[in-house]
């Protein structure tokens, strides 16, 4: 089972940045990969994927924000979040999973996460 560790979250104020990154434990060259976050009392919830040829895709909420990239050299997916707001508040996390068209299906393999708060 492939590993995943998350970092780079921390406190930010409003309309602040942070980059994130997740280093897998094998080679992601071939997978497609996402992150995740969830909030105090949510779910968790996919906010961005990047697929084998480099394809993206965002939810709506983090769409012109967010960006999502990958460095395969690493084994290393990144999240790089501008513009951030209070509601972006969460814990994120990164996964590795697979792709059918432009859906992506989760794979059970979760890191720690990382927090990342967002003061008003």
């Amino acid at each position: 089972q492939v590993q995943l560790v998350e970092s780079g979250g921390g406190l930010v104020q409003a309309g602040g940045s942070l980059r994130l990154s997740c280093v897998a434990s094998r080679i992601i060259s071939q997978d497609a990969l996402a992150w995740y976050r969830q909030a105090p009392g949510e779910q968790r919830e996919l906010i961005a994927t990047i697929f084998s040829d480099d394809r993206t895709d965002y939810k709506h909420f983090v769409k012109g924000r967010f960006i999502i990239s990958r460095d395969n050299a690493k084994n290393t997916v990144y999240l790089q979040m501008n513009s951030l707001k209070p509601e972006d508040t969460a814990v994120y996390y990164c996964n590795i999973g697979g792709s059918i068209g432009n859906y992506y299906y989760p794979s059970k393999s979760w890191g720690q996460g990382t927090q990342v708060t967002v003061s008003s």
